[in-house]
């Protein structure tokens, strides 16, 4: 999503954020951060790195106008003014703390940063990163006393990956301020995404292509193999990610066309669809294009294999729609009482 070859971190600063359902209070930096050449070489690519392989992004918004979302606020007054950068790094803390409403908001620091020199879809402009370390890790630091080396055990931030993150861009589109964000702790997606950031997905190929394929995802598990076993969920996905490799861009009739035969299993579909609309807040588009990238990505993620009870796992190729339904046969019998899969082939591999 982003290039880094060239940015560079102009200001930074560290500050500590508490978790206000403990009664716990915030510490702040008055100045800052002075990088040697060594932790500069190391800082600049734990802070950026996460955010190259992003294939979507996000954009402020807000139920009334998005001008009173107030990380938008916080960032476009820094934009302005960058001698405002302390200042407004403190309120984005502030913030940040005011979302902690559960006692399973972890506390933290949080660097935020104004780095320049960032490419996003071939234009260089700047931007202001909020990053959240949550977990320390335990390390062996040694030392020398009374003529001898030993060791003590000391925490400190991984430089292997950040918790949150998010980049706000200096770059703006017909839906808004371009907004990038990452979280590697899932546990409280909404503080971040919706409370911290309030944020939606840009309305593009990415987005629809991620929904789409996350709408089949979870029909297949909920529906398809409750009612009619793992292989049928297998051959399903199989169908679905040989749908979007063939075509550029997904009708959704035509979808339901290809990939169902019977009537009421396209009702089913979609019904699927209106509920997963309302639980995940989304809208599913009826026409867009595929993104290659996203379908990479997701198709990766799929798993299509059949674990059965006798510690045997039948693994089924998510590029070979057709082989579960030619190739597969599954049966009863009688006399073991079990249930049974013959699988037919050539030779083996």
């Amino acid at each position: 999503m982003i290039k880094r070859t060239r940015a560079e971190i102009t200001k930074c600063i560290l500050h500590k954020v508490a978790n206000k359902y403990n009664s716990g209070q915030n510490n702040f930096s008055e100045n800052l951060m002075r990088f040697d050449e060594e932790s500069y070489q190391l800082m600049l690519p734990f802070l950026l790195k996460p955010f190259t392989n992003l294939t979507q992004s996000y954009r402020f918004s807000h139920h009334a106008d998005v001008r009173l979302n107030e990380m938008n606020n916080y960032a476009s007054t820094v934009f302005k003014d960058e001698s405002t950068f302390i200042e407004q790094s403190k309120h984005i803390v502030n913030h940040l703390f005011e979302q902690s409403n559960s006692a399973q908001i972890k506390k933290g620091d949080v660097i935020v940063a104004f780095i320049e020199g960032i490419e996003y879809q071939d234009v260089l402009t700047e931007a202001i990163g909020v990053f959240k370390i949550e977990n320390k890790i335990d390390f062996f630091q040694t030392y020398l006393e009374e003529g001898s080396f030993d060791v003590a055990v000391q925490q400190g931030i991984s430089t292997k990956k950040i918790d949150k993150g998010c980049l706000i861009l200096n770059t703006t589109d017909t839906q808004g301020t371009v907004v990038l964000s990452i979280d590697n702790n899932n546990y409280d997606a909404q503080y971040w995404i919706k409370n911290f950031l309030s944020v939606s997905y840009a309305d593009d190929r990415n987005q629809h292509t991620q929904s789409y394929l996350e709408l089949c995802k979870e029909f297949s598990e909920e529906i398809i193999k409750p009612e009619f076993g793992k292989q049928e969920q297998g051959q399903f996905l199989a169908n679905t990610v040989d749908y979007f490799k063939e075509n550029e861009s997904v009708d959704y009739a035509n979808f339901k066309e290809e990939i169902f035969e019977e009537e009421k299993h396209k009702e089913m579909f979609d019904d699927y669809k209106k509920h997963f609309e309302s639980l995940n807040d989304v809208l599913i588009r009826n026409n867009f294009e595929v993104s290659d990238v996203v379908l990479k990505r997701e198709k990766q993620k799929i798993k299509t294999s059949i674990k059965l009870d006798t510690h045997i796992e039948i693994k089924l190729d998510i590029d070979a729609p057709d082989a579960a339904s030619e190739y597969l046969e599954r049966g009863y019998d009688e006399d073991k009482k079990m249930k049974y899969y013959k699988v037919y082939f050539n030779e083996e591999k």
